[in-house]
C-alpha cells in the first residue's frame, strides 16, 4: 500500500515545473493517496525538495534523486515522531540533502555536520510548538528550513512562499493559533 502512495508521489514530482517546494508540496499533498497524516510524508518531503533543487538548476540527476528518496522514505516507519523523537519529515529532507551532495555516514567534507546541524534545528522547532503531530506542519517547518538552508548553501535559489495551511479542517488534532500556519 505505501509503496503504491510512494509511486504515486514520486510520478506528481517528475512533472512538477516549480522551483518552491512548498507549492510543490502542497499540490502533491491534496491528492487523494496522501493522507492528511501518514509516512507519505517520509517520501514527499524530500521529493519536492530534491525535485524544486532540480528545477531551479541544481546540478542532480532527478530520476536517480526520487527512486533513492522513494527507497530511504520507506525505511521510515510511521509515528517516528511520537516513538522515536524525530519527525519522518526532517530525516526525509535529509535524505534528499545527502543525496545531493553525496553525503553518507563516513563523509568528512562538513556535509555530514550541516546537514545534522540542519536537521536538530527544524527538529527544535517542531519541538517549541508541541504536538500532537501535524505531518503538515511539521512538513512545512522543515521545508522552510531546508529552503533557508539550501538557499544559503548551495549555488541555486529556490523560492519560498507565504504558509497558510488548507489542511486545518481534515486534522481532527489541528492545534489551531498554536500552529505559525493556521490560517
Amino acid at each position: 500500500m505505501m509503496e503504491k502512495k510512494a509511486s504515486a508521489i514520486i510520478e506528481a514530482c517528475k512533472t512538477a515545473k516549480s522551483t518552491n517546494p512548498i507549492e510543490i508540496f502542497n499540490t502533491i499533498a491534496k491528492e487523494d493517496f496522501v493522507a492528511i497524516h501518514g509516512p507519505e510524508h517520509h517520501v514527499l518531503d524530500g521529493a519536492s525538495i530534491l525535485t524544486a533543487y532540480k528545477n531551479a538548476g541544481g546540478e542532480i540527476n532527478l530520476e536517480n534523486g526520487l527512486a533513492w528518496m522513494m527507497e530511504q522514505g520507506l525505511k521510515m516507519p510511521g509515528a517516528a515522531c511520537g516513538f522515536w523523537g524525530v519527525c519522518g519529515s526532517v530525516t526525509s529532507i535529509g535524505a534528499a540533502l545527502a543525496f545531493i551532495d553525496g553525503t553518507g555516514p563516513l563523509s568528512t567534507d562538513g556535509s555530514w555536520g550541516k546537514h545534522m546541524e540542519f536537521t536538530s534545528k527544524a527538529v527544535k522547532r517542531m519541538g517549541e510548538i508541541n504536538g500532537p503531530r501535524c505531518c503538515k506542519r511539521d512538513g512545512y517547518i522543515s521545508l522552510e528550513a531546508a529552503i533557508d538552508f539550501i538557499n544559503e548553501n548551495y549555488d541555486v535559489t529556490l523560492e519560498k512562499s507565504t504558509i497558510s495551511c488548507d489542511f486545518s479542517p481534515e486534522n481532527k488534532q489541528c492545534i489551531g493559533e498554536r500552529c505559525p500556519y493556521h490560517k
